[in-house]
């Protein structure tokens, strides 16, 4: 059920975005927070790395106005505060990092300091992976077990820091990780309005106003870039959707087949760094979309395959069965370590 109140915010967003975007692009090159070819980065020129900004007061702006409205927490409990503060302070101080990660360009021990800090902060707030929805036993709540929080604390920490890394070197070609964020926002909020039970109303107004960002931001960031989410936007979104995955009634598999490609490539260069002996945590050229480059595909082309197979898996979330969901991870699982293994194969031999 698509109210007045869901458009007014996605519409508030969007502008804010569209309108800001090119302000902190200059802002940006005026205070020369600029990303320069080379290393990962193969654009043309300094590219300023504010994006983030925009993408983090058009959000904050538009549930503001639904705040200001009465209609952000309409029909929300006590918990349901809670998340939402957590939600709202997690962004904050994500953002406020990566600002600063921005500015002075930290080493990969403070943001992954930062993670920790973030991870614990949704423990705090009641932004925990507690429930699972499995083939055969149903929905299982890891909170009703003394020893539940042996498994849903870490487990919470790992889908925190996951989700913000993903996004951080999802952020490696122009429009990927913006797009792919609003994606996975779209595929939320038709969970929370149709197919959650009852629907989530108020909580829709969240992945709306995020995903009105993201669109507002993506037309200044697809190919060629004239700006970048830069850390402050990674980490924020980051940080985002691993908490509206939680809030979103535990979508936790739909995040999963959404963002499942990003993830498992995620997943096999930690593994990868950790068995020759590198650091997992510092970036490099090693990962699926920077492979297809050097293969000899677009940064368009291989945004747009990125884009389609997040949309596909996503349309599959919202109408599979958990066992189906189950068997689609496994498959993207698989399809990507193959050709990710594949890929090093080629890389050791030539």
């Amino acid at each position: 059920m698509v109210l007045p109140r869901h458009i007014l915010v996605f519409a508030t967003s969007l502008m804010v975005a569209l309108l800001l975007t090119p302000v902190v692009r200059s802002l940006g090159a005026r205070l020369k927070i600029v990303d320069h070819p080379g290393g990962r980065r193969r654009h043309q020129g300094p590219v300023p790395r504010l994006g983030g900004l925009a993408v983090f007061i058009a959000f904050v702006t538009a549930l503001g106005a639904a705040w200001w409205g009465g209609t952000l927490t309409a029909g929300y409990g006590p918990d349901d505060l809670t998340r939402l503060r957590g939600l709202l302070m997690g962004g904050t101080v994500a953002f406020v990092f990566g600002l600063l990660d921005d500015r002075f360009d930290f080493a990969a021990w403070p943001q992954f300091l930062c993670q920790i800090a973030l991870s614990l902060l949704a423990l705090a707030t009641l932004l925990w992976l507690e429930r699972f929805t499995l083939p055969v036993l149903g929905t299982v709540r890891l909170d009703e077990y003394a020893w539940g929080p042996l498994v849903y604390v870490p487990l919470t920490v790992l889908w925190v820091m996951g989700m913000i890394n993903t996004v951080n070197w999802l952020d490696g070609l122009d429009g990927l990780a913006a797009g792919v964020g609003a994606i996975l926002c779209l595929v939320l909020t038709i969970h929370m309005l149709f197919r959650a039970e009852p629907p989530q109303i108020s909580a829709a107004l969240l992945p709306l106003a995020l995903m009105g960002a993201l669109m507002g931001f993506i037309p200044f960031n697809v190919a060629p870039a004239k700006v970048f989410l830069g850390s402050a936007g990674a980490f924020f979104l980051g940080y985002a959707l691993a908490g509206l995955g939680l809030i979103a009634g535990g979508r936790t598999a739909t995040v999963l087949m959404v963002m499942g490609l990003p993830i498992v490539d995620v997943a096999w260069q930690i593994f990868d760094r950790v068995r020759h002996k590198r650091s997992p945590i510092q970036g490099d050229r090693g990962h699926l979309h920077y492979r297809l480059g050097d293969l000899g595909l677009s940064r368009q082309t291989i945004v747009l395959l990125y884009w389609a197979f997040c949309a596909a898996f996503g349309v599959l979330a919202l109408m599979a069965a958990p066992w189906q969901k189950l068997v689609a991870l496994i498959s993207i699982s698989a399809a990507v370590i193959l050709v990710l293994a594949l890929l090093s194969r080629r890389d050791s031999a030539a």
